[in-house]
């Protein structure tokens, strides 16, 4: 395999695994439909005209990958506005594998997520752009309302915010995390930021969560708006419960 790395689009081919690319290249089409969800006809054509250019080499096949979805996001951020959404940390979880995930104070974001986290089956999880799960509290406690057993953490999800319109999340958009107080502006001076990929599939390990065990309530198909998202960092730092979090195209 070729080393590679990009400053555009972040990729880091030593990073990569075998099993990592061969999952990335099997789920291309996914990942850069969730990209164009909500997006115009005449712009999903425009950008499925445009395939992603496979090479003979692995690594250098997922970097086109990840390149088509940092490109395609640019082409929707300057064609499609963006309101963006301004929210807060409410809580960070982490664990030495599996669920539920056990809150913790604050969390050191590196390359491959939450240090200290680790995804106790890496068939389905920890691709580099699943390197942080996230959540909306809101949803939790709506799921709550409705008699399922949910806590924070309890479903893998590594951040949970709150005041974020969930319905709105679509691959491509770009999370940044601030100490409360700090100045804003993505890529500032002690910023997290992350780019979100695409939605978590629930399985049975969740199955707890939920009232007769009906874990697809968060599924993104059967239920869009209510799946947890996975992203890629960016940019890494340390973040903590009361941050703010800004999300844009």
């Amino acid at each position: 395999m070729t080393p590679l790395t990009c400053t555009e689009c972040g990729f880091d081919g030593a990073r990569w695994s075998d099993d990592d690319i061969e999952r990335t290249l099997a789920h291309a089409d996914d990942l850069i439909g969730y990209v164009l969800e909500g997006a115009d006809d005449t712009f999903m054509a425009a950008a499925v005209a445009q395939p992603v250019d496979v090479d003979v080499d692995p690594v250098a096949s997922a970097h086109a990958v990840m390149h088509r979805l940092h490109d395609v996001a640019a082409m929707r951020r300057a064609t499609d506005p963006f309101v963006p959404m301004v929210g807060r940390v409410e809580s960070l979880q982490a664990s030495g594998g599996g669920v539920p995930k056990a809150s913790i104070p604050v969390a050191d974001i590196g390359p491959s997520g939450v240090i200290g986290d680790v995804q106790g089956n890496r068939k389905n999880h920890g691709r580099p752009w699943q390197a942080i799960c996230l959540y909306s509290s809101d949803l939790l406690a709506d799921l709550r309302s409705e008699g399922h057993p949910v806590e924070a953490g309890g479903t893998g999800e590594n951040l949970t915010m709150s005041g974020v319109d969930w319905s709105r999340v679509r691959g491509g958009l770009t999370v940044t995390i601030a100490s409360a107080g700090a100045s804003s502006g993505a890529g500032a001076s002690g910023e997290v930021v992350l780019r979100t990929s695409g939605p978590a599939a629930p399985c049975h390990k969740i199955g707890d969560c939920f009232s007769e065990r009906h874990w697809n309530r968060i599924d993104h198909v059967e239920r869009p708006g209510w799946a947890r998202w996975y992203a890629s960092v960016l940019t890494g730092g340390t973040i903590a419960p009361g941050d703010t979090i800004t999300i844009t195209a």
